[in-house]
């Protein structure tokens, strides 16, 4: 483990989610010094002292604003980039050229065009760039990792009650992009084929979708994302040869049920069932027995971890959990979505 003192460290963007960061920052003062932030938006100043009264935080714990990103950017070793996704490409690629390290939210740019040129100039620099998909960093998920082995089904539902927050951009990219990466993190295997559609409801752009991912392995995928939900759900289920993982990822609970064979009921080398066990009987074939496991879920600040996880990736103690790599990987499939959404749309409007 480094013993370096903390990274000075600059935030960009402080909305509702850049004010979760701040306060993970000031929660992780042996790793980062807060050395300031900087908003474009003219009232967030007094937006950021308000949220900071309503949770105690004293204004002498805020860090300065500075009034330009030039400014911060000279001041500072590393960026945390929580700014509307439109200006990603522009900030990272200014720390990058001065060799700054970057965290940037998902997703990591505007335009796969964007991510690729950060790319090109992030391997020029040497810094590392880590994204935002803090669903890797998710307790929940982090229990059922431990369970899984080569899922071949996986069903994700992401369903979000109306929040005027990121109609800018269609809901692919807003909220269906989490179980995008962890779709492709899980697998492992490129994305062969999609097949997707999308309903506008109360926005410009798509409000509620579902795509199909067919990997070359074999495995699929099959997400769906709303932002217009009556009731919220953040759930995956990973189905594999004998087993099933079941992860409630905003309720923060994992189940795990366990196949295995046993001699059918009746058959002379049975051993007594559980009066309390899960059994199917199968016709012409063994019988399965279910066992049920919920692998204890060890509460974490899923933010707070993937900051640190940057900052240990940034001193060499470990390799970096969500590299850009993985976040431009996300944003191409995502785009693939959101063009398989308009195709399909099109062939609608010519029927």
């Amino acid at each position: 483990m480094s013993t370096a003192p903390p990274l000075r460290v600059g935030l960009f963007g402080v909305g509702h989610l850049g004010k979760i960061h701040l306060k993970c920052l000031l929660d992780l003062p042996s790793q980062f010094h807060l050395v300031g932030y900087h908003d474009p938006n003219p009232d967030a100043a007094a937006g950021l002292a308000r949220w900071a009264a309503e949770k105690g935080i004293g204004a002498e714990q805020l860090p300065p604003f500075f009034e330009s990103e030039a400014e911060l950017l000279g001041a500072v070793e590393a960026v945390d980039i929580v700014a509307p996704t439109s200006a990603h490409a522009a900030l990272a690629s200014q720390a990058l050229k001065l060799g700054l390290h970057c965290f940037i939210e998902k997703p990591v740019t505007s335009t796969l065009e964007e991510g690729e040129a950060l790319l090109a100039a992030q391997k020029k620099s040497g810094a590392v760039v880590q994204v935002g998909h803090v669903e890797r960093f998710n307790p929940a998920f982090q229990a059922a990792a431990a369970h899984l082995d080569s899922p071949r089904f996986i069903e994700a539902h992401r369903l979000a009650t109306f929040n005027p927050r990121g109609l800018d951009v269609p809901v692919v990219l807003d909220l269906m992009i989490h179980d995008i990466d962890l779709a492709l993190h899980t697998i492992g295997s490129p994305v062969v084929r999609i097949a997707a559609h999308g309903v506008q409801i109360v926005s410009n752009t798509t409000d509620i979708a579902n795509a199909r991912l067919e990997f070359a392995c074999g495995a699929v995928a099959n997400l769906t994302a709303s932002r217009v939900s009556l009731n919220p759900m953040r759930k995956v289920r990973l189905f594999q040869s004998g087993a099933y993982v079941s992860v409630d990822l905003l309720n923060k609970t994992t189940q795990v049920v366990k196949i295995e064979d046993v001699p059918a009921e009746g058959d002379a080398q049975a051993p007594e069932r559980d009066p309390f066990g899960f059994y199917l009987d199968v016709p012409d074939g063994p019988s399965k027995r279910l066992h049920i496991d919920s692998p204890e879920v060890a509460p974490n600040n899923a933010i707070g971890e993937e900051l640190a996880q940057f900052h240990s990736a940034i001193v060499g103690d470990t390799p970096c959990k969500v590299p850009l790599e993985d976040g431009l990987e996300a944003l191409r499939v995502a785009g693939r979505i959101v063009d398989a959404i308009e195709a399909s749309k099109q062939q609608i409007q010519r029927n």
